[in-house]
């Protein structure tokens, strides 16, 4: 099963449009993939997706975010890390990504390093579809 960590932006996106991040959001329902989140995470889900100007039905929010606490697994990062080329307000999904080694799917790769693990949504998509075959 793969091990994923959403960066916000994804789960704003799958409430905005249909593409890749709805995708990844379905495939979460579905079991399909293993999203992993810290207690952090959750309360920036809350706060970002209950923005006034998104204007998202709230019904929505809590379906989404139950979604994922349903289906994944809680982190603890006992070590932050000390990484300057990541973005303070980001490095809450980086360090989950790290303890749960599992992959961090963001819109903003340029917020943080180059690494292997690190991918935009339609990278994730095409990695999943190579190990289906």
């Amino acid at each position: 099963m793969v091990k994923v960590v959403l960066d916000t932006n994804i789960l704003v996106s799958s409430l905005l449009t249909d593409g890749p991040p709805s995708i990844i959001v379905d495939l979460i329902a579905n079991g399909k993939i293993i999203p992993f989140y810290s207690n952090p995470i959750l309360q920036e889900y809350w706060e970002v997706l209950s923005r006034k100007k998104f204007s998202f039905d709230s019904l929505q929010v809590t379906r989404l975010i139950n979604d994922i606490v349903r289906t994944g697994i809680a982190v603890e990062c006992k070590q932050l890390s000390k990484n300057k080329k990541i973005n303070e307000d980001d490095r809450i999904f980086y360090d989950a990504a790290v303890e749960a080694m599992a992959f961090l799917i963001t819109g903003n790769i340029k917020h943080f390093p180059k690494e292997s693990f690190i991918v935009t949504p339609a990278q994730f998509l095409t990695i999943i579809a190579n190990q289906s075959r």
